[in-house]
């Protein structure tokens, strides 16, 4: 099959979350797979510092945005053997962030990513390439399926062309004035609730839900949560209109970014067969962080945005007693300010069992993941996570909420699935310090925390059994096209 994947960030070039994770492996597993697959995103400032070997192409697009054409100029890379396209506009992506700053979003953004929606179905036409699914991400290209749909119904060009959008969190949908609407080059007709409308604005994910052939999420049980009133952000009902179409595919990691057996950020390399090393890596975190370089303290380690949804607000109530504990914690992230501040205080505190690293370390997190006795994510939802699955392939016992693919990928003993970490179900910090709590006993077990830790560096969450999920759904997409 030949497939187009359009996302607003891919690693290794542009990256803010797991979003440009997922669309750097799924196609590499795809490739390998025997599919011609192509990437689509912006050219950013940060790609254009970063290097990445981009040279200047022939192709150009023109297309309206604000009652203006606007131009732009197609880049070229590769993501290993994969061809990657970039759209340049510098009005549009020469910035220092890819979607805002601290203080908020960029205003525009429904511009920005209307001329780039708009632009790559400019491009597949000018390069003559027909893809037989087109894989859209998030709301941010939500406009492809939509246009499609509406505008390109009759272009014999597309008519083959299935869509397939993926929802990675509900909980950024695009939301725009209506007055927005000619800015990306639509007229009235859309403002209806059948289409973009939305309490009075302008929603772009729910116009790449209602227009997709296929809608995906990133786990099977975040697939099921945002169908109900709790985590459907509003949008349960349009779900439920799309329910016959909407699929859960979990998340995989790439084994080959993140392996204690090659990985050269950490002190000392092991595996499953040999985890002896392990017990280096957790010494020298500790003395890099000035903790006590104690092998019989549990160290739990934190890597997270430090945000009400990853579970911060529990952990602020329950600090004091992470700092007057027989435990070491370690914590890596940046986020909300008044999270920031109650670290800080913590730090200023003199807790000397608790490291606390503001900013975006990349060199100090697989460190985290290596030396970590317990990994801990106590998130009040989660559509997938990627941390739970690289603390398992580091030998760092997860303890987590069950929530999203969290609540796919670790069990506690008596769980049904095969014994790999601890959890807790209630959001409370009761809940989550009784969690603690198990772990922590069982730590001092060391016969059976040894083979506990051993069973998660055995668990497979590679990509290829999702890689094949999504092949049955792309044929299934094209099945809606009569082929």
């Amino acid at each position: 099959m030949k497939i187009l994947f359009v996302a607003s960030e891919v690693t290794p070039f542009a990256k803010t979350g797991g979003l440009a994770d997922v669309t750097a492996a799924l196609p590499k597993t795809l490739k390998r797979l025997g599919h011609d697959v192509r990437i689509i995103l912006p050219f950013y400032s940060e790609v254009e510092r970063g290097g990445h070997g981009i040279r200047k192409g022939r192709k150009s697009v023109e297309v309206p945005i604000g009652g203006v054409m606007k131009k732009g100029l197609f880049r070229h890379s590769t993501l290993g053997d994969i061809p990657v396209y970039l759209l340049e506009n510098r009005e549009y992506f020469s910035r220092d962030h890819l979607y805002g700053t601290a203080k908020g979003e960029y205003p525009d953004n429904h511009r920005r990513f209307a001329f780039f929606c708009r632009g790559v179905l400019d491009l597949l036409k000018k390069m003559d390439f027909r893809p037989d699914v087109i894989h859209c991400h998030d709301w941010q290209t939500a406009l492809i399926p939509l246009l499609l749909k509406r505008e390109k119904g009759e272009d014999l060009f597309f008519r083959k062309t299935g869509v397939v959008f993926t929802i990675h969190n509900l909980a950024y949908q695009g939301l725009f004035p209506k007055e927005t609407l000619a800015d990306m080059g639509l007229d009235s007709s859309y403002f209806n609730i059948d289409c973009l409308e939305y309490y009075g604005k302008v929603n772009l994910m729910k116009g790449g839900i209602l227009s997709a052939d296929l809608i995906t999420t990133v786990s099977e049980t975040y697939c099921r949560e945002i169908q109900t009133p709790e985590l459907g952000d509003g949008l349960d009902g349009v779900l439920g209109v799309r329910k016959a179409d909407l699929h859960g595919v979990l998340n995989g990691l790439d084994y080959e970014l993140w392996d204690p057996e090659t990985d050269r950020n950490i002190y000392k390399n092991y595996s499953a067969h040999a985890p002896a090393g392990k017990a280096a890596d957790k010494k020298g975190l500790q003395k890099s962080l000035g903790l006590e370089p104690a092998a019989d303290l549990p160290l739990i380690g934190i890597v997270s945005r430090l945000t009400a949804q990853k579970g911060f607000d529990l952990l602020a109530e329950l600090m004091p007693k992470f700092a007057e504990s027989r435990l070491q914690l370690a914590i890596l992230g940046t986020g909300d300010e008044k999270y920031l501040n109650l670290l800080q205080e913590i730090k200023a505190r003199g807790a000397d069992n608790i490291s606390v690293n503001i900013g975006f370390h990349p060199d100090l997190a697989p460190k985290i993941y290596a030396g970590s006795d317990i990994f801990l994510m106590p998130s009040h939802y989660e559509p997938c996570g990627l941390g739970q699955m690289i603390a398992l392939r580091y030998g760092a016992v997860p303890l987590v909420r069950k929530t999203g693919g969290l609540a796919d990928t670790v069990f506690e003993e008596g769980e049904g699935g095969e014994p790999n970490g601890f959890t807790f179900e209630e959001y409370t910090p009761e809940a989550l310090w009784g969690a603690v709590s198990r772990a922590l006993q069982a730590f001092e077990d060391k016969v059976a925390w040894k083979k506990l830790m051993r069973r998660g560096m055995t668990c497979d969450y590679s990509w290829d059994a999702s890689a094949r999920k999504y092949e049955e759904l792309y044929r299934l997409a094209l099945g809606k096209k009569g082929r």
